[in-house]
């Protein structure tokens, strides 16, 4: 439940963080500069602890590094907002398949900005997604889907802070 709650916590953060970009007071530019900030703490390599944690540590970092694709593709606008979600994840699970992880990643990408964008995720083909890499990609956009059902209380400023 840890792991869940610190993915929940750094999309949430990321969310407020593209919010501030939504409202004008930060430009593309500074908001992927913010990001990328938050995203070189949270993939910042772990010293190993355990095999069982290491393994979840790596698995929450997997899922992280789709989000954080996910909020470059959409902050760029690097997506075309008349995909289907169904088509993108079948394409993912494809080039994972062909070891082609680059592309997998775009199409994981595109996937995620989709969602930032307002689309919904497919429920038929995330319950069908065979194990694999797509898969801990795809676990961080259902993350970023979750957080932003109901409440919308992350675009809202609750105050100043400080990147360090």
């Amino acid at each position: 439940a840890i792991f869940v709650n610190m993915q929940d916590d750094v999309i949430l953060a990321c969310l407020k963080v593209i919010a501030t970009c939504q409202r004008g007071e930060n430009s593309v530019e500074e908001t992927l500069d913010i990001l990328s900030s938050i995203e070189e703490i949270v993939l910042k390599k772990v010293d190993s602890i355990s095999e069982d944690t290491d393994m979840m540590i790596e698995s929450l970092q997997n899922s992280l590094l789709a989000t954080f694709v996910s909020f470059e593709c959409y902050l760029n606008g690097d997506f075309d907002k008349e995909s289907k979600i169904s088509d993108l994840i079948k394409s993912a699970v494809e080039a994972e398949h062909d070891e082609d992880f680059e592309a997998a990643l775009g199409y994981v990408a595109r996937i995620g900005a989709l969602v930032l964008d307002g689309k919904e995720l497919p429920g038929k083909e995330m319950e069908d997604m065979p194990y694999g890499i797509v898969a801990e990609w795809m676990d961080g956009i259902d993350s970023i889907e979750a957080a932003m059902v109901g409440t919308d209380s992350y675009k809202e400023d609750d105050g100043e802070y400080e990147v360090v």
